[in-house]
C-alpha cells in the first residue's frame, strides 16, 4: 500500500480492514499507517510504530508522532499522559510559526499564559479528547465537566508512553534541524502549522479533561492561529464545542460542532465525517434542538460500517440516548466494541483505562 492509498484511508472517503495496513515504509506512511490503526481501535500497534518516530531526528514527523499518540490514549481517557506528548509534540516545533498572531507565550495572553493552567503548572498534554464521556445526556461528549481529579497524577501514567523515554529534543535543537525550516505546506496538515495545531489543539482537549475552562479556551485560539485549514478547522471545532458544553452553554457549542461537520463533509473526510457527527449531534441534544436523533444514529452506523472502532463504543453509546426501540442494542455493542478496544490496547493503557471516569467499563 503507498503513501497516498494509506493517505485516503486517514483523511479522505476510504476505509479498509486494519489487518491489510503496512507497518514498515518510510517515517511518513508509518506515521499515517498509526493514524489508521489508532481510528480503527489498534491501540498497541499504532503506539510501535509512533514511539520510534517520536524519539527520532525528525522534530517534525517527532510532532506529529507524539501528538497522534497523545489523541490514542486520551481517547481511552489517560488525560494527564497525552498532556505530556502534547506538550512534546509542541517542544519539537516551537512555540510560534511565522506567521501567527497573537500575544507571547507569557504574561497573560492567549495560550500558554503564565498562570499555571496550558503548559505552565501542569506539563505537557489530539483534539477531541476521546469522546469518553458519551451518552451522559446534556453533559454530551468530549472531556466532560469538571473533577476529574485536577492535576492528581493518573495511575500508572508514567509508563503509559509504550515505556519509552520521552524525546528531548529542545526548541533550539529542533529548528537547526532543516527538516523543520523547510516542511513544505501539506494538504492535510502533517506540516509545521498542522502540528503545531495539532499540540495546542491537544493541550486545549486536556486541560479542559482537568477543569481547567480557560486554559482550553486560550490554546483553542493558538490553534486557530496556527492553522487555519481544514483539518485544523475541524479538530477545533470539536473542542470548541466541548469547551462551551463544558462551561455549561450548549446553544453556543452548535456553531463551532456545525463548523466542524459541514467542512468534514465537503472535504468528505470519513473519519471526521462520524466524530463530527457525534459531537454536533450531542450539542444539538444539549441545546434542545432539532437534529440530533439522525446524526447519533448514522454516525453509529457508519463507525461500525467502516470499522472505526476507536468511535465505534462511543457513538454507539451516545446513539442509545436517542434511539430508545433500539437503546439495548446500541449499549450491548457499545460494550462489544470497547472491550475488543482495549484487547488491542498495551497493557498500561488498559489499567488506565480500567481507572478511568470517562471510559465506562462494565459488565457484558
Amino acid at each position: 500500500m503507498d503513501e497516498e492509498a494509506l493517505t485516503a484511508l486517514a483523511f479522505g472517503p476510504d476505509a479498509g480492514p486494519a489487518d491489510s495496513i503496512p507497518r514498515d515504509g518510510s517515517p511518513r506512511q508509518r506515521l499515517l499507517a498509526a493514524i489508521v490503526l489508532g481510528a480503527r481501535g489498534r491501540y498497541a500497534a499504532a503506539a510501535e510504530l509512533l514511539d520510534p518516530l517520536r524519539r527520532g531526528r525528525n522534530p517534525l514527523t517527532a510532532s506529529l508522532a507524539a501528538s497522534t499518540l497523545a489523541s490514542h490514549r486520551r481517547q481511552l481517557g489517560a488525560h494527564v499522559v497525552a498532556r505530556r506528548l502534547d506538550g512534546e509534540a509542541l517542544l519539537a516545533v516551537g512555540l510560534r510559526g511565522v506567521g501567527e498572531r497573537g500575544a507571547a507565550t507569557a504574561g497573560g495572553g492567549p495560550g500558554l499564559a503564565g498562570s499555571g493552567p496550558g503548559l505552565a503548572g501542569g506539563g505537557p498534554g489530539l483534539a477531541g479528547s476521546g469522546l469518553a464521556a458519551a451518552g451522559s445526556g446534556s453533559r454530551g461528549v468530549g472531556s466532560g465537566p469538571a473533577g476529574t481529579g485536577a492535576d492528581s497524577p493518573v495511575p500508572g501514567s508514567t509508563s503509559a508512553t509504550t515505556g519509552s523515554p520521552p524525546a528531548t529534543a529542545s526548541p533550539s535543537t529542533s529548528a537547526s534541524q532543516g527538516s523543520l525550516v523547510e516542511s513544505t505546506e501539506d494538504p492535510d496538515g502533517l506540516d509545521l502549522q498542522g502540528a503545531r495545531a495539532d499540540a495546542f489543539l491537544g493541550l486545549a482537549a486536556d486541560n479542559l479533561a482537568l477543569g481547567r475552562i480557560s486554559a482550553a479556551r486560550r490554546l483553542a485560539v493558538r490553534a486557530a492561529q496556527a492553522d487555519r485549514r481544514w483539518r485544523s478547522t475541524v479538530r477545533g471545532g470539536w473542542v470548541g464545542a466541548e469547551i462551551e458544553l463544558a462551561a455549561g452553554q450548549p446553544e453556543a457549542a452548535v456553531a463551532p460542532a456545525r463548523l466542524a461537520y459541514e467542512t468534514a463533509v465537503a472535504r468528505h473526510a470519513r473519519r471526521h465525517i462520524v466524530k463530527s457527527g457525534i459531537v454536533l449531534g450531542v450539542a444539538l441534544l444539549a441545546a434542545g434542538q432539532d437534529g440530533a436523533r439522525e446524526l447519533l444514529v448514522a454516525a453509529a452506523a457508519d463507525a461500525e460500517k467502516y470499522e472505526l472502532d476507536s468511535l465505534g463504543w462511543v457513538a454507539d453509546r451516545v446513539a442509545a440516548d436517542v434511539d430508545h426501540d433500539r437503546a439495548e442494542e446500541y449499549r450491548f455493542r457499545s460494550r462489544q466494541v470497547l472491550h475488543a478496544v482495549l484487547r488491542r490496547a498495551d497493557p498500561c493503557v488498559m489499567r488506565i483505562a480500567h481507572e478511568s471516569p470517562w471510559v465506562p467499563i462494565g459488565p457484558g
